[in-house]
């Protein structure tokens, strides 16, 4: 049966990143493997600078200069003088130049996506032709082409029916080697490449098992699995060894930084487990997600950073009314603000959220045609799942003043002011 590897761009940061992937699918993948891979390192972030400054006409030369030169070094110190190879990495750069040297659309979501996209093309192209070059057979395959979505850039949504069709119509086909694709991409019916948004790669790999009615999916991380917090952020973390789809859902949607939030339900679906594992130890046996029924009994803690908490009250003084809460919705999802935490009062109305898009200035604007509007930038949201009465909530906020709080049987939330120290 089919088996789904991702690998995130942290695992193939540089040359040694990749010569160390390529290591791992030496003895664990075959023929049958589909392998999904993102951007190289932190190069999403840099593509999203260029965008930036195309899209506001800035000169484009410096970051487009260092994202370039990162890839060629890269390929130089796999290849060597391989003047095939290097050409086939020079040509998606040419790509990627002539592009932000034509005028932009008046859509900038869509000028993100044929701009962004390049990160993961980049990465795939440089594996596949190392792969090969170290005797490790694959396939490229273009997942614009298999993965179908709409038109909605920069959060595509997946045509599911035909993206199934022409996914089981290419694992039918012969090839050589195992499949190597991108994660994050699709395409809409008219060929224009498309985004499944931001950290979309497991999406991706979900979306691929799904199709393939794929034995297991398995996201290979830095960590050791899925662990009850970010050790970048929290100390003395614990490993979750089993969790069950549904937990993992809540984690997920809460921002715990392992698993994107829309992966999991393609594979519960279906059945598949999902295995965390570890690049760096891949001896190890991580962690699994699938049809479990218990919990393993420790609170998990997730911190959300760049949140913007908004209140709104009526200009009238009146109570808050289901017709404004509606407008309040549109609003929020017209300017991609994705709300993480909601409190309600008879004369106000308040969110915890993330300015994925950067546009909280128009939707400010627009709230203020209605509405009062206070609200606070550089938040921070610390969620604690299956908190215990002991629980060190209050002393991982320390003397920040908590600006909103909920809490239930299972989870506890508090937005604050973020605070520079680093744990």
């Amino acid at each position: 049966m089919t088996k789904v590897f991702k690998f995130g761009g942290v695992s193939v940061a540089n040359a040694a990143g990749i010569q160390n992937v390529a290591h791992i699918l030496s003895t664990q993948a075959d023929n049958n493997t589909i392998v999904v891979i993102s951007a190289m390192g932190k190069n999403t972030n840099a593509l999203e600078r260029l965008t930036r400054a195309y899209l506001s006409g800035q000169d484009t030369t410096p970051e487009f200069t260092t994202l370039a030169q990162l890839h060629l070094r890269t390929a130089q110190e796999l290849f060597g003088a391989n003047e095939n190879a290097m050409a086939k990495v020079e040509a998606l750069l040419d790509e990627l130049q002539t592009k932000l040297q034509t005028e932009a659309s008046e859509n900038p979501d869509y000028e993100y996506d044929q701009i962004v996209s390049f990160g993961e093309l980049l990465s795939t192209t440089i594996c596949s032709l190392y792969f090969n070059h170290a005797n490790l057979p694959c396939t490229w395959i273009d997942a614009r082409l298999l993965i179908r979505t709409n038109n909605t850039f920069r959060e595509g949504q997946v045509d599911w029916a035909i993206s199934e069709k022409k996914i089981r119509t290419l694992l039918e086909q012969p090839r050589q080697g195992f499949l190597l694709t991108q994660g994050f991409l699709g395409g809409t019916a008219e060929g224009a490449t498309t985004t499944l948004g931001r950290e979309g790669s497991d999406y991706s790999a979900a979306i691929f098992a799904y199709a393939a009615n794929a034995e297991s999916v398995t996201i290979w991380k830095d960590v050791a699995g899925l662990l009850n917090a970010d050790p970048k952020v929290f100390e003395h973390t614990v490993k979750l060894n089993t969790i069950s789809y549904a937990e993992a859902t809540e984690l997920a949607f809460y921002g715990a930084s392992v698993i994107h939030p829309k992966t999991l339900k393609p594979l519960q679906n279906k059945g598949i487990p999902l295995y965390v594992k570890s690049f760096l130890h891949p001896e190890d046996e991580g962690s699994i997600i699938g049809n479990f029924h218990h919990h393993q009994d420790v609170p998990s803690y997730i911190l959300k950073r760049n949140q913007v908490l908004i209140s709104v009250s009526p200009k009238d003084f009146s109570f808050m009314q289901e017709h404004q809460l509606s407008t309040l919705f549109s609003l929020f999802a017209r300017f991609g603000i994705k709300i993480n935490l909601m409190q309600s009062s008879a004369l106000s109305f308040s969110v915890c959220g993330e300015d994925y898009f950067h546009k909280l200035p128009q939707l400010i604007k627009a709230l203020q045609n209605d509405f009062v509007v206070r609200y606070n930038e550089h938040m921070e949201l610390l969620t604690i799942r299956h908190y215990v009465h002991t629980s060190t909530g209050r002393e991982l906020v320390g003397n920040r003043p908590v600006f909103m709080e909920q809490r239930n049987r299972i989870t506890w939330q508090m937005v604050m002011e973020e605070e520079n120290s680093s744990k």
